[in-house]
């Protein structure tokens, strides 16, 4: 069932993503030696060279819907991460991030218009996302856990191998996925560009991954709390990420996207409130469910959403979300090293907050522009 196979490729891709991203800003700073700011420039560059490659490939997908696309991405991003323990050089780790461990940035959005180009445009494949992405998320329960497992027994370098691992077993799990036909795609979407609704995403995720930057230094270094109960925070926020995202699944048709997505900023901005707050772990802990609720409303709904707006480029909709997605890495890795180094963790983290909130105002905004503009399309067709 060619499902069946996506849900598996997506699962072991997330397994061994969260495994790795989990713990690399640790790696950075520990194994590596790299300031907080150099963190942010390594995260930045591994966004242009992930946009860069998602953006080329989304393009060809639309002219030529194939399977290899996916599966040469994992595969590098396989060997990088296999080279990775035996690099100490800055320049060879940008250099690495740009290229091999880049383009791991285009398997994501590359598997997701798969499974909507095979799965067509029916019910199973506008449901094929949340699905999905419900996979992921449970590979983000269970992969930071295998990773503390692998961490404290085999150090950085077991991590990184293991991690390498399981990306080649997700890369020839996606040979079982039938070959996508041949599809005809307009050469402009609906509307064009829905820049507003792009800004909002990528607003997001700048959130999301500065926090992500900031969270595991600010649990391991102001709270004294020990590396492992990082994995342990990432797994809770996965867990309710499965949840939610498998109830977005069966959430009926008349159900509005555009409110479900508006509550899913709403439960981000809550999320960093609490951790700003934090004491400890139990608050950290109800901190993550809010997270999780928020990361699966926007990160599901949210592509299903581009799908639909940018229909039939489904390559061209997954890729905008998706490098608006890596947009948000990008902005983020040097603004939060930045941060870090001159307002603190507390802080930084509040201006996560702040940033996840405009988002939500940016999607308001643009999601009401477009619903006028189609208002407009429909009166002009009628007369």
């Amino acid at each position: 069932m060619p499902f069946l196979a996506l849900f598996a490729a997506v699962l072991l891709l997330g397994i061994a993503d969260s495994m790795v991203n989990s713990y690399i800003v640790l790696f950075g700073a520990d194994v590596a030696g790299l300031t907080p700011l150099q963190i942010g420039v390594w995260a930045s560059v591994f966004a242009i060279g992930g946009i860069t490659i998602s953006w080329w490939l989304g393009r060809l997908f639309d002219r030529r819907p194939a399977r290899t696309y996916a599966i040469v991405v994992i595969l590098l991003g396989s060997a990088g991460y296999a080279l990775l323990p035996r690099v100490a050089s800055f320049l060879v780790l940008l250099l690495m991030a740009a290229t091999a461990l880049g383009a791991m940035g285009a398997a994501f959005p590359q598997l997701f218009s798969l499974a909507r180009s095979v799965l067509g445009e029916g019910a199973a494949g506008q449901r094929s996302a949340p699905l999905l992405r419900s996979a992921w998320s449970l590979a983000w329960a269970a992969g930071p856990l295998l990773g503390a497992l692998v961490l404290s027994k085999g150090g950085y370098s077991w991590l990184m191998w293991t991690a390498a691992g399981v990306f080649l077993a997700s890369a020839l799990t996606v040979l079982a996925v039938p070959r996508p036909g041949s599809v005809a795609v307009a050469n402009s979407s609906p509307g064009g560009t829905p820049v507003l609704l792009t800004v909002s995403v990528t607003l997001f995720f700048t959130a999301m991954f500065a926090g992500g930057l900031a969270v595991p230094l600010f649990v391991t270094r102001s709270l004294h709390q020990h590396p492992a109960s990082v994995g342990v925070l990432f797994s809770v926020c996965a867990a309710v990420e499965v949840v939610a995202t498998l109830g977005l699944a069966v959430v009926p048709a008349r159900v509005s996207q555009r409110a479900l997505i508006l509550g899913g900023f709403g439960a981000f901005v809550g999320y960093y409130a609490l951790t700003v707050v934090s004491a400890g772990m139990p608050m950290l802990v109800i901190a993550q469910v809010f997270r999780g609720v928020g990361i699966a409303i926007v990160g599901a709904a949210g592509i299903r959403y581009f799908q639909d707006l940018l229909a039939p480029a489904t390559g061209r909709a997954t890729t905008l979300f998706a490098n608006a997605t890596t947009a948000g890495l990008l902005v983020s890795g040097i603004l939060s090293g930045v941060a870090v180094e001159h307002f603190g963790y507390r802080t930084t983290l509040l201006l996560c907050g702040v940033v996840a909130a405009l988002g939500g105002v940016a999607f308001t905004l643009g999601s009401r522009r477009q619903a006028d503009s189609r208002h407009s399309e429909k009166e002009f067709g009628s007369v």
